[in-house]
């Protein structure tokens, strides 16, 4: 999502609206607090991964890393996703590791096969109804850990860890509730919190990152920690998600980007600060499902101009079924820690051990 908030002559007839909004998930939150709604409970583990606003917030490099640190731990995972705009979204779906015959976007959604690609040990399920869909398959897989993703406002499902990642590049006008701002619900929301992860540190201010840390620190409980994250950028992968070219590659070269992701400008500022002249840009809707006439046309530049189309993992998933071509690659990427990684594997380890 591309973010950019003006002051408007309309504002004050928002107030009361952005003030109903987060009364009703205040109301909403507090309700589900003392029991007046009941939470279901399993006999395992659940962290949750989430945030409070619109868009972005690295909520699927985030669940991967910890996946696989949970991996490392020798537990077998399963992430409750939604499973956004495949088919599968208003029903249930499994993915399990180890299978030989890839998935389909379509069904599963993009980000449920991000997931799966990355995680041994585990199983990605889809699907609205996240408590639903853990009792279905729970007596199947028998995991160790369950990782709700985006779950931060999905508390009818109980859970062990509340982990809430931010966006540092958000515009601190934006933390308002919508639609003045793009938040989902209110700040007051991470007195529920355990952990803050503050993404993207790496491309703000310090001055910005305070702001945001200050804000944060009049919201939070005082003993949810709060760490800092960023994308390390791994090379340019091909068709059979083999390393082809370093970053090194980059210097210099003419390169077609496309993108449907939720922050595209960070995609393009990665590809950009390790010397590539980005000479056209193409941007979808998050989460988009490509149709060969969106692409055949920037195929077909590359091949002629002899230079590469590179995007996003996430959308390459998709890509990949519509068009078998060398000119196409993608950018891999995954979460490393400014601040905090420590204290993240203890907290991880602490919910594990203690349920």
């Amino acid at each position: 999502m591309q973010i950019s908030l003006e002051k408007s002559k309309f504002s004050p007839l928002l107030k009361p609206i952005s003030w109903l909004w987060e009364n009703i998930y205040r109301l909403r939150r507090y309700f589900y607090r003392y029991g007046i709604f009941q939470q279901r409970d399993f006999n395992v583990p659940i962290i949750s991964v989430g945030n409070l606003s619109f868009g972005g917030t690295g909520k699927t490099p985030f669940t991967i890393w910890l996946s696989k640190y949970c991996n490392q731990l020798d537990k077998k995972v399963m992430i409750l996703t939604r499973g956004y705009k495949g088919k599968l979204e208003h029903s249930h779906g499994i993915m399990k590791t180890g299978r030989k015959l890839g998935f389909n976007p379509f069904e599963y959604g993009d980000e449920a096969l991000l997931l799966i690609r990355h995680i041994k040990n585990a199983s990605v399920v889809v699907g609205k109804k996240r408590a639903d869909n853990l009792q279905f398959y729970f007596d199947e897989q028998r995991p160790d850990v369950v990782i709700l993703d985006d779950g931060h406002q999905h508390l009818n499902l109980g859970r062990n860890c509340n982990i809430v990642l931010f966006d540092a590049m958000m515009p601190m006008s934006g933390y308002q509730v919508a639609p003045l701002g793009y938040l989902r619900e209110g700040m007051r929301a991470l007195k529920d919190a355990d952990l803050i992860v503050i993404g993207r540190s790496d491309q703000v201010s310090s001055d910005k990152l305070e702001k945001l840390k200050k804000l944060i620190n009049k919201n939070r409980l005082n003993s949810a920690p709060i760490v800092e994250m960023y994308y390390r950028p791994l090379g340019l992968f091909n068709i059979n998600y083999e390393l082809e070219h370093d970053l090194e590659f980059l210097k210099g070269k003419d390169v077609i980007c496309l993108a449907a992701i939720a922050s595209p400008d960070y995609f393009f500022q990665i590809l950009e600060n390790h010397g590539a002249n980005i000479v056209e840009k193409l941007i979808f809707p998050d989460h988009h499902f490509f149709s060969v006439s969106d692409i055949e046309e920037a195929v077909k530049k590359a091949e002629e101009n002899d230079i590469y189309l590179i995007t996003t993992e996430k959308d390459f998933v998709k890509l990949r079924r519509l068009v078998e071509n060398k000119k196409m690659l993608y950018l891999g990427v995954e979460v490393d820690f400014m601040s905090g990684k420590e204290t993240t594997e203890e907290i991880i380890q602490s919910v594990l051990d203690n349920n």
